[in-house]
């Protein structure tokens, strides 16, 4: 790349900043704060209701035995700031999720000697350890660990205090979006763990961090403002673990406090049902994938718990959610597990996917922006992408993610190529690069989103991302019709001088085999066939890898659809499936 072409990446990527992300990134590096040790405030005695929190895999292999991201370490060999590790590992080693997760109970012995040993081997505010994500994390996991019965390990409290006093002065202004959020939530769960003026200051701290935040980062239709599915859900989770604070010290925080948390609960449990797929777990839309976030039932379980932020069968939005999750209608979360599901047609529009559950099949379809133009770390160049479901198990897969950091493998994974959506000349829809950048990114128009009188449901939407960046490129429309028998067809149009390809992930376990035309290819496996017609275009199928987890990466199938002229159409039909042997609907024209 030329330094000019350098020089404009940059400017596209740097353009879209906030002013309190430039000064705070400079602020950050340069501020070097001096811990606090003094002893902690009081602790303050339980006054409402604590109920177990959402829980994850264990972590915890054996005493010194760590597993994150697939990776299995010893900590007497590692130690807890190993920079031959990824950071996203060690950054793990630091969150302490073990202390919640299921069997924590069966570990106590282990967590006590694990904090006592993180305590004498993480100087106050060095390394990787005193970062204010990792301790944001940690500083809430201690707090579960203690409100689920444990007597403190000498010198937890005292330490629990002097992390939260440098979190104070190391908020991550610079990052914003979900960091800042739980440095926020941190604050006020501390804030009413302690009592006293000090804590009072660091909850009232968050607070107005939340004021202006969560309205800011959870839309009208209950998305995670990321777009990340896998970061909804911890979303999901920030907000239940506030809710669950603020019911064990009730009258605590102000009323309209706690409404701005609860009122948002049951839509954006409502939103994560309709991002999930029938097996339970989210789809692979940007940064996302499995064993990050608790899973949907868990979030489910614990919302059940809760007086607060109950799931409304009937919500659609924050406010209509609020008025049944502050009565704590116990039997609506039950009901309401299944409600995304149920719909034929869940439109999200502020965060721009469309949920369509048809013949058995369900199609989660990216129609909107990659993330907030501020932010776009966790974006992927998936626009008008989608995956598809059928009965139990997933048929059509983005790639997914299993890893973060600066490579060829992260950008791939972020590319284009890697989800079921269409390249010019192999260019991304967004100019993603380095780990967690984006230049020029695609705008997306949701155009329509109906049921036909026959039963039809078509499903409209373009993006200009190739605009300007690929010879003689207009917008990429593309339409979804989802016909009355087991039928979808995907017409794609693209005016573009360069080659388009339309690319079609198949889950592991499918293998595509094409027929001697090219323009067929059908694939098996668990008792489901699926039979994929083009028309305006010609299949070839290669190699490829999936990640449904960080650290995993799994052989798959992909198909590729070369265009012969501007649109091309792709007929996908399933068991049941008709006899048809080609497409019946045209391209768009």
């Amino acid at each position: 790349m030329s330094p000019l072409a350098k020089a404009l990446r940059l400017w596209h990527t740097v353009r879209w900043l906030k002013p309190v992300q430039v000064y705070g990134r400079a602020w950050f590096r340069l501020s070097r704060p001096r811990p606090d040790l003094r002893p902690a405030p009081r602790v303050r005695a339980l006054a409402g209701h604590w109920v177990e929190p959402a829980r994850r895999s264990p972590s915890m292999v054996s005493a010194t035995q760590l597993r994150f991201l697939g990776e299995e370490r010893d900590l007497d060999a590692h130690g807890w700031d190993d920079k031959g590790l990824a950071k996203l590992w060690r950054y793990n080693q630091h969150y302490f999720d073990d202390l919640a997760a299921f069997g924590a109970a069966e570990r106590t012995a282990w967590h006590r000697a694990l904090i006592a040993r993180w305590m004498r081997e993480c100087p106050a505010g060095e390394g990787t350890a005193w970062e204010p994500y990792p301790t944001s994390l940690r500083v809430v996991n201690w707090i579960k660990w203690l409100r689920a019965g444990n007597e403190p390990v000498e010198g937890m409290l005292d330490s629990l205090a002097a992390q939260v006093r440098f979190l104070t002065k190391r908020l991550e202004w610079h990052l914003l979006g979900n960091h800042l959020f739980v440095n926020a939530k941190a604050l006020v769960i501390a804030g009413v763990f302690f009592e006293g003026d000090e804590a009072a200051a660091w909850r009232e701290r968050g607070w107005r961090i939340l004021r202006a935040e969560v309205p800011e980062q959870i839309l009208a239709d209950g998305g995670q403002f990321e777009r990340s599915p896998m970061y909804h859900a911890l979303a999901v989770e920030d907000m239940l673990d506030l809710a669950n604070a603020m019911g064990a010290y009730p009258h605590i925080c102000r009323a309209e406090d706690e409404s701005l948390v609860t009122a948002r609960i049951a839509g954006m449990l409502a939103f994560l049902r309709a991002v999930s797929h029938p097996d339970g777990e989210v789809a692979f839309f940007n940064d996302s994938a499995t064993g990050v976030a608790p899973s949907l039932a868990e979030l489910e379980s614990y919302a059940s718990k809760l007086v607060y932020g109950q799931a409304s069968q009937t919500a659609t939005s924050p406010a209509d959610a609020g008025g049944q999750a502050e009565h704590g209608q116990a039997s609506q979360a039950q009901a309401s597990q299944t409600h995304s599901h149920a719909l034929p047609v869940h439109t999200l529009a502020d965060s721009g996917f469309v949920r369509v559950a048809h013949a058995a099949a369900v199609a989660i379809l990216d129609v909107g922006p990659v993330g907030p133009d501020y932010l776009p770390g966790h974006a992927h160049a998936d626009t008008l992408s989608f995956e598809l479901s059928i009965g139990a198990h997933r048929v059509l897969v983005n790639s997914g993610t299993s890893l973060y950091g600066v490579g060829p493998e992260r950008l791939r994974q972020r590319g284009t190529a890697a989800h079921n959506t269409v390249t010019v000349d192999g260019a991304n829809s967004s100019e993603v690069w380095g780990g967690f950048r984006v230049a020029r990114r695609a705008r997306a128009r949701l155009l329509d989103a109906s049921t036909l009188p026959d039963g039809t449901i078509t499903v409209t939407a373009e993006h200009d991302g190739y605009r300007g960046r690929a010879p003689g490129a207009g917008d990429h429309r593309r339409e979804w019709r989802f016909a009355a028998n087991a039928t979808l067809t995907v017409n794609d149009l693209l005016p573009a001088d360069g080659a388009r390809e339309s690319h079609w992930h198949f889950a592991p376990g499918f293998e595509p085999v094409v027929d001697a035309t090219g323009r067929v290819l059908t694939a098996s496996a668990h008792g489901i066939t699926v039979r994929l017609a083009a028309e305006g275009a010609a299949w070839r199928v290669t190699r490829s890898t999936y990640h449904p987890r960080f650290g995993v990466s799994e052989p798959n199938w992909k198909a590729i659809a070369r265009f012969e002229g501007q649109a091309a159409s792709v007929r996908i039909e399933w068991q049941p499936c008709t006899s048809s042997s080609s497409p019946t609907t045209s391209p768009l024209k």
